[in-house]
């Protein structure tokens, strides 16, 4: 029988919290996950073990089977991995991945370079975080590994492009589900200001973590700003040609030893890609415009209405096909083709797995009350110029305890609205931005986090080892932000805390540059 008598409290927190330290102290994901599954479960059903094992069943089987169908959101995301794992693995047999590190080489002639090709990429494609994590980190692997890039800075690249980009871009699968949470907020309190779009893109420019990131990222590869774990990892791949710690064996995700042919050509991995992105954009489009029913089609009520993950997994066998084609054109035996089928969905198997666990642990905290816990911390009576700040931390450490931005968005978004209608409405979209800004740190640092999960698989690094070396850039960018807001909050303009951030971020790069210089080898002008 379910106990409810640790939901809300602050006991609700013990089994993110012990998840999170043991993956962090034995590097053991998913007993990790396991443990605070089950002390979850056992939370949940007041410690009755027969019930608990039963509630751990229900929810294992809820993951791929939701009333009597094929659960809607979960299955296509596990299919589109193991799908876009046998797309890459055909295009290594193709040759077309060390076609295109040749290409790449007499183009790309710096370490420099091709880290900023690694944030042009994250750029470009925008779409959807689980697409750009996985496709930035395939396309942009053989670049890195040829330039010595070590692949936990390959993952930070590619995490610190994905959902800050994603969370500033209306025309993408984040935005679109922001704006449609923002207007049911507005609709709800009879707020008729502005519109939920209006709403949205007003507040990129407050969006300080999201912008901090890109900026810090920036900085990062511009001056070769390694500091703590991620120097060490620059230093093992430099020296050693380590792109990963090899003591801790193949990382999720990484290449497999397959053969590859001589005739490979960049358009085997150009195109793939490009019907992978453009795919992606239409199948998009067509579920979300099917899901419209007698509404008018836009293209931002087509993307508010989309099934992103059912989209992804069509686009990903429209790849496949493409890149089969290639593989046939090129006259590969079907020997080759069905090892690198295989190797390719094998490959996705540990991410799939921690996924797997992952949902899980988020299935538990979600109905034990972590996030309404932690809410329900935020009193309206406290003063204006501690709240945005506070708004921003609150939901950091709730998309780190849940390991969801998008959970953190439904949970905080109204409850930053109902703070500036009780307080002072011209508030309201900087608390709402200060909500999304600390969503995606809290994103940032979780190893719970499927995007962290997703981007360190992409970028062929360890899981823990991506959140260990991105922690400290992650948290810098934070502070930075976070000053920011409470010069938000002190003012009450968002002009402010855009300039107050904009110096904090100039003083922590010179500061930094300073510190490398005096503790770090600075490679020569040629490497940099």
């Amino acid at each position: 029988m379910v106990s409810m008598q640790f939901a809300n409290t602050a006991f609700a927190l013990l089994p993110p919290v012990v998840a999170i330290l043991m993956a962090v102290i034995t590097r053991r994901v998913l007993l990790s996950l396991g443990v605070g599954i089950l002390l979850g479960a056992l939370m949940y059903n007041g410690f009755a073990p027969m019930a608990t094992l039963s509630e751990i069943a229900d929810r294992a089987i809820g993951l791929v089977i939701d009333d009597g169908a094929l659960e809607s959101w979960n299955v296509p995301l596990i299919g589109f991995l193991f799908v876009l794992g046998m797309t890459i693995a055909v295009i290594n047999v193709t040759g077309a991945a060390k076609a295109f590190a040749r290409w790449a080489r007499q183009r790309v002639k710096t370490r420099r370079d091709a880290r900023l090709m690694t944030m042009m990429l994250g750029f470009i494609i925008f779409i959807d975080d689980y697409f750009n994590t996985l496709a930035v980190g395939s396309v942009a692997k053989p670049v890195a590994d040829d330039h010595k890039i070590s692949r936990e800075e390959l993952a930070y690249g590619v995490d610190s492009t994905a959902a800050p980009v994603c969370v500033m871009a209306p025309i993408s699968s984040w935005g679109a589900y922001i704006v449609g949470l923002i207007g049911t907020v507005f609709a709800a309190r009879e707020i008729t200001e502005f519109s939920a779009l209006n709403a949205f893109l007003q507040m990129i420019p407050m969006n300080l973590y999201a912008l901090t990131a890109l900026a810090l990222l920036a900085c990062v590869i511009v001056f070769n700003l390694q500091i703590g774990p991620m120097a060490k990892a620059a230093q093992r791949a430099t020296e050693n040609g380590e792109l990963w710690d090899e003591s801790k064996g193949l990382p999720p995700g990484a290449d497999l030893d397959l053969p590859e042919a001589d005739n490979g050509s960049i358009w085997g991995l150009l195109l793939p890609i490009l019907a992978l992105v453009a795919s992606s954009v239409y199948f998009m489009l067509a579920t979300g415009a099917a899901n419209l029913g007698d509404e008018p089609f836009t293209v931002m009520a087509a993307l508010e209405n989309t099934d992103t993950t059912i989209a992804l997994f069509y686009a990903a066998l429209v790849s496949l096909v493409v890149a089969l084609a290639t593989a046939f054109y090129q006259k590969l035996t079907p020997a080759m083709i069905s090892k690198a089928l295989i190797s390719g969905a094998k490959s996705m198997l540990p991410a799939v797995y921690i996924l797997l666990f992952a949902w899980t642990i988020a299935g538990v905290i979600r109905d034990l009350g972590t996030g309404t816990y932690l809410a329900s911390l935020v009193q309206t009576t406290m003063p204006m110029w501690c709240l945005p700040v506070l708004i921003f931390l609150l939901s950091g450490v709730t998309a780190f305890a849940t390991g969801t931005s998008w959970g953190t968005f439904a949970i905080m978004l109204p409850i930053a609205a109902d703070i500036a209608i009780a307080s002072e409405m011209a508030m309201l979209l900087p608390l709402m931005a200060a909500v999304l800004a600390g969503a995606v740190f809290g994103d940032h640092c979780s190893p719970i986090s499927d995007t962290t999960v997703l981007s360190g698989t992409g970028a062929g690094c360890h899981h823990i080892d991506h959140v260990a070396t991105q922690l400290p850039y992650a948290v810098s960018a934070a502070l930075i932000a976070g000053l920011g807001y409470l010069a938000i909050g002190i003012t009450h303009s968002a002009i402010a805390g855009f300039l107050v951030s904009a110096v904090a971020l100039t003083v922590w790069v010179l500061v930094m540059r300073s510190y490398c210089d005096r503790t770090i080898a600075m490679p020569s002008a040629s490497q940099a």
